[in-house]
């Protein structure tokens, strides 16, 4: 099922499952925002970054980029615009750049520790391709803006953007299938998987579920395994020619 589609039918899910915070509505609409994101300990500066950051990712959800400004998030988050200046002196710009390395830790935190539980190559890669669809498909800003601003998400996917996103999602995952590969075995796999789970969420009408294990259990089993073993046959035909004695010796 395609990203789109997903994003539509998702249930309503908090757009941080790790974060403290609660979003409480009931604004004027002649008033500036009086939703609030509390945070317990939000006073030391990293908690107020963290609340700052969980206040754009409410704005973005509610009212898509454009149309979110700092004071928007100050509202969200409870604090004068001066002190959001103070915690990101780069302004708004410096806020959604925060934001995305905010949400990036938050996924990659929770894959790390699905992937970590893994047994074997084929269930590292169906939990990570399945982990990955699942959160980015339930993400409520990614939602809001896939169906309101859908290029905003969509230039993050072409041309030298969508590299930048191959090389970071990439070196994470190679980690994980290095247990099983060799280190340039594992990243080339690791690329591989994520330009596939990428496809599958990004492509209308598929007939494959992204987001369901079995689906992309049956795919990992028919295609991408046997692909990414495929990958040790030349490094093992490498090794032998290396350490074959040579005749004229």
């Amino acid at each position: 099922m395609p990203l789109p589609s997903l994003l539509r039918r998702t249930g309503e899910q908090g757009f941080s499952a790790e974060s403290r915070a609660s979003v409480t509505h009931g604004a004027s609409a002649d008033q500036a925002p009086s939703a609030r994101v509390r945070h317990l300990g939000a006073d030391d500066r990293s908690s107020q970054r963290i609340r700052i950051v969980d206040a754009t990712l409410a704005c973005l959800a509610s009212q898509g980029l454009a149309k979110t400004t700092l004071d928007d998030i100050a509202g969200w988050a409870g604090l004068s615009r001066a002190t959001v200046y103070r915690a990101f002196p780069g302004g708004r710009d410096a806020i959604l750049g925060a934001t995305v390395d905010t949400e990036l830790a938050r996924l990659f935190s929770d894959l790390a520790v699905a992937m970590g539980e893994a047994k074997d190559l084929e269930q590292v890669l169906v939990v990570g391709m399945v982990e990955t669809a699942r959160r980015l498909s339930q993400h409520q800003a990614i939602r809001s803006m896939l169906d309101h601003e859908p290029g905003v998400v969509l230039s993050h996917m072409a041309f030298d953007q969508m590299d930048r996103v191959l090389a970071t999602a990439s070196s994470f995952a190679a980690p994980f299938l290095g247990r099983w590969l060799e280190p340039d075995q594992a990243a080339r796999a690791a690329e591989w998987a994520v330009r596939i789970t990428l496809s599958y969420l990004m492509t209308e009408s598929t007939g494959l579920d992204p987001t369901d294990r079995q689906d992309v259990g049956r795919l990992v089993t028919r295609f991408v395994l046997p692909g990414v073993l495929a990958l040790r046959a030349p490094m093992k035909q490498t090794r032998s020619a290396a350490g074959k004695p040579n005749s004229t010796q």
